[in-house]
C-alpha cells in the first residue's frame, strides 16, 4: 500500500466525468491514514453504487486528509475536457493543504497525465485499480459527482440526469433533440453542439 514513502507524505488522485455530456469533471486526492487501513478499496467502476457510499464515508472519516474539487461544463467549454480535468486534479491535491497544513510530498496521478504542481508526481496508468489511495480517491470523485448530477436532475428533470449522470445514453440524445441543451451542458461536446445548432434554426 502506498500512503508514505520513506515518511514522505504521498497522495492519490483520480477524476470521474470527463466524458458525460453535462456537469463538471469532479477529481478527488487522498492521503490514506495506515493506522486505518480501510478494506475494500478498488476502482470505483468495478463497485456497486451502494458499496460506493458506504466507502465514501469510511473514507472521509480515516482518511489523514482528503479533498475535492470540480472544474464546471463552462471552464470544460473554455479550456477543454483534458486541461479542465487537470485543473480539477490540481485544485484537489491543494486542497489537502488545508487539512494536512502542507502540500503532499508526491501525487500518484491516475491515468498517463500530470496536472501543474509543484511537487513530485507520477502518472499510473489503471492505478484506480493498483494504488488503494488512488481507488480510494476515484470513489470520493464518483460519489460527490453522482450526488451533484442528482442534484442536476431536480432542477432540469426533463433530462434523467438521475439515470445516466450526463453519460451520452439514447435517453439523454432524445431528451436533448427535445429540449435543446441546459446551462449545464457542455456545448463544446459535438451531441450539445448540435442539439444546441438545431434549437438555433
Amino acid at each position: 500500500m502506498l500512503f508514505m514513502l520513506n515518511d514522505e507524505v504521498v497522495c492519490g488522485v483520480d477524476e470521474a466525468g470527463r466524458g458525460p455530456l453535462a456537469g463538471s469533471v469532479v477529481a478527488a486526492a487522498v492521503v490514506l491514514n495506515p493506522a486505518k487501513p480501510i478494506s475494500g478499496l478498488k476502482d470505483s467502476k468495478k463497485l456497486t453504487a451502494k458499496a460506493r457510499e458506504d466507502l465514501y464515508e469510511l473514507i472521509i472519516r480515516d482518511a489523514l486528509a482528503w479533498s475535492i474539487a470540480e472544474a464546471s461544463a463552462v471552464e470544460i467549454d473554455s479550456i477543454n475536457i483534458l486541461q479542465a480535468t487537470m485543473l480539477a486534479m490540481k485544485r484537489a491535491v491543494e486542497g489537502l493543504e488545508k487539512m494536512l497544513g502542507t502540500m503532499p510530498d508526491k501525487a500518484l496521478i491516475d491515468g498517463n497525465r500530470c496536472p501543474q504542481l509543484n511537487i513530485e508526481m507520477e502518472a499510473i496508468i489503471k492505478g484506480d485499480s493498483k494504488v488503494q489511495s488512488i481507488s480510494a480517491a476515484s470513489i470520493l470523485a464518483k460519489v460527490k459527482r453522482d450526488r451533484d448530477m442528482h442534484q442536476l436532475h431536480l432542477r432540469y428533470p426533463m433530462y434523467g440526469f438521475d439515470q445516466h449522470m450526463g453519460y451520452p445514453t439514447q435517453a439523454h440524445f432524445l431528451a436533448l433533440n427535445q429540449f435543446g441543451p441546459c446551462p449545464e451542458h457542455r456545448r463544446s461536446f459535438a451531441p450539445v453542439k448540435a442539439a444546441l445548432e438545431v434549437k438555433l434554426l
